[in-house]
């Protein structure tokens, strides 16, 4: 009896040796980035290995072609790991194996090595020579029903809700590229496809109750698509039809924040990973004026720069070494991985610019010809001028962002085209151009994702959203559509103003995506912007021209755009009665006898007498003259 119990209790001591051995055995459950390429600009790469019971662990990897350098790096919660991996120029592609040993055991992980990504028609980057249209992915269209799950079996997909999840998709994008095509576009700006939290968001409650984050921008992991959009081998596909087409695929990303239920949050990587904890960090003050501001020390500027956006989205710190090169490194595996052409990035101003500088570096060594279009959401042009790289600024900092887009720009052409008030308020503001390193590369726009619809501004009309068309196309820089309104689509403030497209989802009533669908209304829009879009992509002057200012009243303006090809002459007429605009053309050297032919049809033919023209316009019209 006394034999048997001691060899209970033997077994009983082994059992329980057995299970702690096992209990704090490592873990691994993922690996970022979870692949990378030889011969890369970036070599070794930082690999984050997130887990458990990574105290003490040793990692060796197997396959050719791959060596650890430097040191192994964990936290003090054991549960992420940093590990420097050199990739011979030689190795070959394929899956490689991290072995990760503690005293309590072994684990291990997948890594892969990419094969070289071609870039004939890859890596292009935007030029004065593309029309972007933005796309929200979940209201654009739905073409692939089976991947509404994992929200719809959650109740989160329902269309009558304006902020849950509607069911669009990439294989949605991909099915309507034809109508892309023949509308003129020639890039895509995707909302953010990060993989993003699938059940209610409890943290914004904008009407107090929950939302969910169908826009894209509460990631909880930087490598993952979210899978109500599709999956990574669709979004390849979508590039590459894309590409297929002459259109090219603009990223969002966000380096400023995560979304609230990034795993980040509960634990985070490095001490300082964000700027604060959910417990306890500074709320945001939107005060980004102070960072043009010579006199304003760093103590002014730390709610700017750390505070959580609405006190509730954790605010990455750029300058925790590891955070930073975690972004950088995730930022060049987007592009090599998808073979996207260009990046935008979100809230430029809240990030301090020495990473700015530091990743635009990285970003051109790697992929010369990618370019960046950053926000800095302000309607004051030196604020906007601020943050576009090409020049050091008095803290000695150069961004290197490539271009912004042109809110300041913007406020003065919804004032001028949507609420009708004076159209010089468009010359005044182009006066200020000089602030910028690049205004050609700037992109102008009528609206965006995070504002009302041009055509729910009071007194907005679709003859001045055609005049609005038809400047944003024939203006300096890289013009932006936001999708729907080539079909005048109404819509409030957020989330209002992100509305479905009409035929992109089963049961909708009509379907804007063919002409026979649209309403009267609609096809007039969409006839005209494709109409201009057309002219813009056949006169080199509309793309590359020179700006030159002929004339303007509160009423009307004219303006020329010279090029290797000759000039264009395009006069608006905004008043609300038909006009004869007398305008100077001397600017231009066009003889006397000189014949300008309308391309819109509007106002025929206009002769150069005197050094002058006549151009008669109805009310509200435009002329586009060659």
């Amino acid at each position: 009896m006394n034999k048997l119990k001691t060899t209970t209790l033997l077994f009983a001591m082994l059992f329980f040796i057995s299970a702690k051995a096992l209990a704090q055995a490592p873990e691994v459950s993922k690996v970022e980035p979870p692949s990378w390429w030889a011969k890369h600009t970036i070599n070794p790469v930082r690999l984050m290995l997130r887990g458990k019971n990574l105290q003490g662990a040793k990692v060796s990897v197997t396959g050719a072609g791959l060596r650890l350098t430097g040191a192994i790096k964990v936290n003090a919660n054991g549960t992420y790991l940093w590990a420097d991996v050199i990739i011979a120029a030689t190795a070959k592609p394929g899956v490689r194996s991290l072995q990760v040993t503690t005293p309590s055991g072994t684990t291990t992980a997948k890594f892969e090595v990419l094969p070289e990504t071609g870039s004939s028609s890859r890596f292009q980057g935007i030029s004065k020579d593309d029309v972007i249209y933005l796309i929200m992915p979940d209201r654009f269209a739905n073409g692939d029903t089976s991947n509404d799950d994992p929200v719809k079996s959650k109740g989160l997909l329902d269309r009558a809700k304006p902020r849950s999840y509607h069911g669009g998709d990439l294989r949605g994008i991909i099915n309507r590229l034809p109508y892309l095509k023949d509308l003129g576009v020639t890039a895509l700006w995707l909302n953010p496809w990060y993989d993003n939290n699938d059940g209610l968001n409890f943290k914004e409650m904008p009407e107090g109750k929950p939302i969910t984050d169908y826009h894209g921008y509460g990631a909880i992991d930087f490598y993952g698509v979210e899978e109500h959009f599709g999956d990574l081998a669709t979004l390849k596909e979508l590039v590459d039809r894309a590409h297929a087409m002459g259109i090219k695929i603009i990223q969002d990303q966000v380096a400023n924040h995560t979304g609230p239920y990034h795993p980040w949050v509960k634990d985070m990587p490095t001490p300082t990973w964000y700027n604060g904890t959910e417990a306890s960090h500074i709320n945001e003050t939107w005060q980004t004026w102070l960072l043009k501001d010579k006199y304003a020390p760093p103590e002014v500027l730390k709610p700017v720069l750390d505070g959580w956006f609405i006190n509730i989205l954790p605010d990455m710190n750029q300058n925790d070494v590891e955070a930073r090169r975690y972004l950088i490194q995730n930022t060049l595996w987007w592009i090599g991985v998808t073979g996207l052409d260009a990046v935008r990035q979100d809230t430029l101003p809240y990030v301090p610019r020495d990473f700015w500088r530091d990743w635009m570096t990285a970003i051109k060594k790697q992929y010369p010809k990618v370019n960046v279009v950053g926000e800095t959401y302000d309607g004051d042009p030196a604020q906007v001028a601020f943050f576009q790289g090409g020049v050091k600024r008095f803290d000695g900092i150069d961004s290197k962002i490539d271009t912004e887009f042109d809110f300041a720009l913007f406020y003065a052409i919804r004032s001028a085209f949507a609420e009708g008030k004076s159209i010089k308020a468009i010359p005044q503001m182009l006066s200020h151009d000089f602030l910028y390193p690049n205004a050609d590369l700037l992109v102008p726009f009528l609206g965006l994702h995070d504002m009302l619809r041009f055509m729910n501004e009071p007194g907005a009309t679709k003859e001045g959203l055609k005049l609005a068309q038809t400047f944003l196309l024939t203006t300096r820089g890289v013009p932006l559509l936001y999708y729907g309104d080539e079909i005048a689509m109404r819509g409030g403030n957020d989330p209002d103003n992100r509305r479905d497209f009409p035929g992109g989802f089963a049961g909708d009533e009509h379907n804007a995506f063919s002409e026979e669908g649209r309403t009267a209304d609609e096809r007039e829009v969409f006839n005209h912007l494709r109409r201009v879009v057309k002219l813009r992509h056949e006169l080199e002057p509309l793309r590359r021209g020179k700006l030159v200012t002929l004339g303007f009243s509160d009423d009307d303006y004219s303006f020329a755009r010279v090029g290797d090809q000759g000039a264009v002459v395009v006069v608006f007429n905004n008043a609300k009665k038909a006009s004869q605009i007398e305008i100077d053309v001397t600017p231009l050297k066009l003889a006397d006898g000189k014949t300008l032919i309308d391309r819109l049809g509007v106002s025929g033919e206009v002769r150069v007498e005197g050094g002058k023209i006549k151009v008669s316009l109805p009310a509200r019209s435009a002329s586009i003259l060659q």
